[in-house]
């Protein structure tokens, strides 16, 4: 898939229906600009408006993503091309599953570090007030049972969700 190609077939689409981009884009209920974007080839239309334009043009989506017409011999070919890209472009990888859940497990979790960091500071803080080394020992043993206790169940947690449980990524 090319935007350039796709963004040109849009616009000499348009034009063959007679159409500004204000008016294309009032139809399709966004801007001219939006219109000019896809177009000039800085954006890809969302599903919606590739469906939309597809009516209103008398054209396949396939088409639209092809950036020109296509035969009935090419359509297999161009349709595999493009669900290939667009499968390939919206896939998100392992690394970025990994990235995503772990963010999504600091936020459920932000409370509970955030009371066991209080608990570990208090700790610190009694030590050298009370001047108890014990109490200090005490809040660095808390400081890495804490950081065992985040890390492991943040793990669990992404590898409970990133996996699909068959192995692969």
């Amino acid at each position: 898939m090319d935007l350039i190609y796709i963004g040109k077939f849009i616009a000499e689409l348009r034009k063959e229906k007679g159409l500004t981009q204000e008016q294309l884009g009032e139809k399709l209920g966004v801007t001219n600009k939006t219109i000019s974007r896809w177009e000039t080839g800085v954006y890809l239309p969302s599903a919606d408006a590739l469906l939309a334009m597809s009516k209103m043009f008398e054209v396949s989506i396939n088409e639209i993503l092809n950036g020109k017409r296509v035969t009935e011999e090419e359509y297999k070919k161009v349709a595999e091309e493009n669900l290939a890209q667009i499968i390939k472009e919206s896939s998100f990888s392992l690394k970025d599953k990994i990235d995503f859940y772990k963010k999504k497990w600091l936020k459920e979790h932000i409370a509970i570090m955030c009371i066991w960091g209080l608990c570990i500071i208090g700790g610190f803080v009694a030590g050298i007030v009370l001047d108890e080394l014990l109490a200090g020992y005490g809040a660095m043993l808390m400081l890495v049972v804490g950081h065992c206790w985040r890390n492991n169940t943040m793990m669990t947690y992404v590898e409970n969700n990133a996996y699909d449980g068959t192995g692969k990524h």
